[in-house]
């Protein structure tokens, strides 16, 4: 079932994961073992969760990776739907099957 707007999982890193814990981007950054810088940009939501950091987050039990895979394709996929209204196809149909030489 599709959700309605889901939210970033940067969004849910942060509410769910790291404020209940009082974690300070800099120590999650450093306990995660990436810069601060990345790991902000991701909690605000201007960057993705990569296979790497999904699998960062499992071993140090913030839910499995595929999870935050999950969650990360949901987010794009709703994103991409809104935006597909302005994409322009044509359907496309195939070429008759070559006959077979006698």
């Amino acid at each position: 079932m599709e959700m309605f707007n889901p939210p970033h999982p940067g969004e849910t890193l942060r509410e769910d994961c790291f404020r209940p814990l009082r974690l300070t981007v800099t120590a999650a950054a450093k306990g995660l073992g990436v810069s601060r810088g990345s790991l902000s940009e991701l909690l605000n939501g201007r960057n993705d969760i990569s296979a790497e950091m999904a699998i960062r987050l499992e071993k140090v039990g913030f839910r499995s990776a595929e999870s935050w895979l999950r969650d990360q394709f949901s987010y794009d996929l709703w994103h991409a739907r809104r935006r597909a209204k302005a994409i322009k196809v044509i359907k496309v149909t195939p070429f008759p099957a070559p006959r077979a030489a006698e």
